[in-house]
């Protein structure tokens, strides 16, 4: 079936409004009538080859938010007129260690992204969500328990939210724990209101001293402008965990040096220049590790949904219509949102 996107012919051209073909659903296939798509910054990187290897036409999005609109004969666990999401995965090998412990995110055989990954269908790589609808496999769609007027604001849950559930669960972020969250974008904007709601203490790093007043209201405990050695130095030694968002090249040692013997910072952020090398004694004489996380699995993604229902947690965002999606990028770049872009796809025809 022919439905309305937007995407890009290539890496040096806008994002215009384009056609693209639907495969009819499967017995195992979910149909989704997109309501929203949050913008992420690997739509970005993705759609403008920064990262190398991005196949056209592409279209992005993988914080995708709909209404089932049909199902194959095998589907059991959504039915027509049921509010789903889709993130960043619509594929694994589903037999590899990896998937048989639920962790599609590091299939090793690699996982089929929700754009820009390899299928069957034509153009013979995946189209993402900036589009009216789409057809996925049952195993990758989840069920969203929000209510009805939270729809759009649930989006970027689908990555920006997973991304810092996933380490902050692994990591057993909680009661009793002190928990940092370096930058207040998109991704650190969410891992303060989830570590605050596991319980954690939360402490918000930030370059920016207008951004205090900000980090608490979104459940800071305390905010540590990172530029001042005086405000750093108070809290050396002292955390259990520390969720790095930024995804800009930037001195690691800062960081490290805050945490507790047998600490840990993770990164969740890919920078465009690799980070200086940590100093490593840093690290041999506290124990302390630094560590990376990629999303979640399907699972994971739902236990982070429900949490999140549970919770009243959603992103903040800015509604934007399909034709500002360069400006919206433009914007993004410049930080220039608090703190997420969602695309209304009643705006794409």
């Amino acid at each position: 079936m022919t439905v309305k996107a937007w995407g890009a012919h290539a890496a040096d051209e806008s994002v215009v409004a384009m056609d693209i073909q639907r495969r009819a659903p499967g017995p195992r296939d979910v149909q989704i009538d997109i309501a929203y798509c949050g913008i992420c910054h690997s739509d970005l990187h993705t759609i403008r080859s920064e990262w190398g290897g991005t196949k056209y036409p592409c279209v992005p999005g993988h914080e995708i938010v709909g209404r089932v609109s049909a199902v194959g004969g095998e589907v059991k666990d959504h039915k027509v007129g049921d509010v789903v999401g889709v993130g960043c995965l619509v594929g694994s090998c589903k037999h590899c260690a990896a998937c048989d412990e639920g962790l599609e995110q590091y299939c090793e055989n690699g996982f089929v992204g929700t754009y820009n990954g390899p299928t069957a269908d034509a153009p013979g790589h995946t189209l993402g969500g900036y589009s009216q609808r789409i057809v996925v496999d049952q195993d990758f769609v989840l069920k969203i328990r929000h209510p009805e007027s939270q729809l759009a604001a649930v989006a970027p849950l689908l990555c920006a939210g997973i991304t810092t559930y996933s380490p902050l669960r692994h990591w057993n972020a909680g009661p009793g724990k002190k928990v940092g969250i370096v930058g207040i974008g998109g991704l650190g904007h969410m891992g303060i209101k989830i570590a605050h709601a596991m319980g954690a203490k939360v402490v918000a790093f930030t370059t920016s001293e207008s951004k205090r007043e900000e980090a608490r209201k979104l459940g800071a405990d305390e905010v540590v402008v990172s530029k001042d050695a005086a405000q750093m130095k108070a809290h050396a030694n002292s955390f259990d965990l520390i969720l790095n968002t930024v995804a800009a090249s930037h001195d690691l040692d800062a960081f490290t040096a805050l945490l507790k013997r047998d600490g840990t910072m993770v990164l969740v952020g890919v920078p465009e220049h690799p980070h200086p090398t940590p100093n490593v004694a840093n690290l041999i004489f506290k124990r302390r590790a630094i560590a990376g996380s990629l999303i979640g699995g399907i699972a994971e993604t739902q236990e982070m949904l429900d949490f999140c229902a549970e919770h009243g947690i959603v992103s903040d965002i800015e509604t934007i219509a399909a034709k500002d999606i360069d400006a919206a990028y433009e914007r993004m770049l410049k930080s220039d949102v608090k703190y997420r872009f969602v695309i209304d796809a009643a705006t794409m025809a």
